[in-house]
């Protein structure tokens, strides 16, 4: 039988065909995509903004922030990476993490492809953590992405004798030149996280090398350049997690400053109410002197002697967002048990030796207290 003329061959199935008979189905990126979707929907109804979010926000909802990492809060680490600030860094991380991971879900498959995914983010995010741990309050999923990328470009570039000439260039060069621009565009514009989204490409491309799985028997991956990626990524994490600079302050205790400022300052609101009616009932004459002097030690000074000593007892460090408020208030509150004793035992004096009353000829009582920061 003579051979077919080489033009007259069917054309070969292209990579995006032989993966579809793998995997019809991409079921943990739609996943993804989902609870992205979701918890951004309810970091809105918690307020947060449609545009840009505040990190007050994120935080709460487990951003990556080294005082708050750092202070037994490691799960940070994955939290972060279902957490974005705003829709257009919502939908561009969506937009590349379907364009890509229906790719790599099928290369590599299901269960593969999330160890990538939250491999990749975990490490992007501890890198974040080394590079600006103390500096910013990082989130999204960018850094698993990247690694999505990573896995890609090494699967595509391991099996290129496999693939058509063509798509070969395209998959390969489209992806190496969409992480390019990306990183380069991190370095340009302000807030981006670029260390997150190269520790995550790096660490994509080494799980890419350790889980990867041939097109064809024909091609095995070889076990030493798993036993390579892995070793060379064990001891990259390794690296990082030995590197990372101590946090300016622990979160916990700024978080406990912030609910003592909170609960201070909405207190304030009564102690003023009950000092204008303890100036009411001494203009009134419905008190003695020295049931005023007995109500005043109980109800305000007996307030800012249990504040201040509360404000006293707390250790901040002096980097901490509240360290400033928490000194202004315990210097604050000193002055004003001390301004309340001496009108209380002014009322006792007048009590036995006079008849003037010390309330309407104190000095205002009720000052502002420093803001919250």
């Amino acid at each position: 039988m003579p051979d077919l003329p080489t033009d007259s061959l069917p054309p070969s199935p292209s990579l995006y065909d032989r993966l579809q008979d793998k995997a019809a189905h991409v079921p943990v990126t739609l996943l993804l995509i989902g609870a992205n979707l979701l918890i951004f929907l309810l970091t809105l109804n918690a307020g947060a903004g449609l545009w840009h979010s505040q990190n007050g926000i994120q935080l709460a909802w487990g951003a990556n922030f080294g005082p708050a990492t750092q202070d037994g809060q490691w799960w940070r680490l994955g939290s972060a990476l279902f957490l974005h600030f705003g829709l257009i860094h919502l939908v561009m991380n969506l937009w590349a993490l379907w364009d890509g991971g229906q790719l790599v879900e099928r290369m590599f498959g299901h269960g593969r492809f999330i160890l990538i995914y939250l491999g990749s983010g975990l490490s992007g995010n501890l890198l974040s953590l080394v590079v600006q741990g103390n500096e910013a309050v990082s989130g999204g999923a960018s850094g698993a992405i990247f690694g999505i990328y990573g896995a890609l470009l090494v699967f595509v570039w391991r099996e290129r004798q496999q693939l058509d000439t063509q798509e070969f260039r395209w998959l390969f060069w489209g992806g190496l030149g969409f992480s390019l621009v990306s990183m380069t565009l991190g370095l340009i514009i302000p807030g981006i996280d670029n260390s997150a989204h190269f520790g995550g490409l790096m660490a994509g491309a080494l799980l890419g090398m350790l889980l990867g799985r041939p097109l064809t028997a024909v091609n095995p991956w070889h076990w030493r350049d798993r036993a390579f990626s892995s070793a060379l990524l064990a001891s990259c994490i390794t690296l990082l997690a030995t590197h990372i600079p101590p946090p300016a302050y622990r979160w916990s205790e700024e978080v406990a400053a912030r609910q003592e400022i909170s609960q201070f300052l909405s207190e304030e609101v009564g102690i003023e109410t009950k000092w204008q009616d303890i100036v009411r009932q001494d203009r009134e004459r419905t008190l003695s002197l020295n049931q005023l002097a007995e109500r005043i030690e109980s109800e305000i000074t007996g307030h800012y002697d249990e504040s201040f000593e509360q404000f006293s007892q707390l250790q901040l460090s002096p980097s901490a967002p509240s360290a400033a408020t928490i000194e202004s208030l315990r210097k604050y509150t000193n002055q004003r048990r001390e301004i309340s004793q001496s009108l209380a035992r002014q009322l006792r004096a007048q009590n036995q030796f006079g008849p003037n009353r010390a309330v309407d000829q104190s000095p205002p009582f009720i000052k502002s207290a420093p803001s919250a920061p």
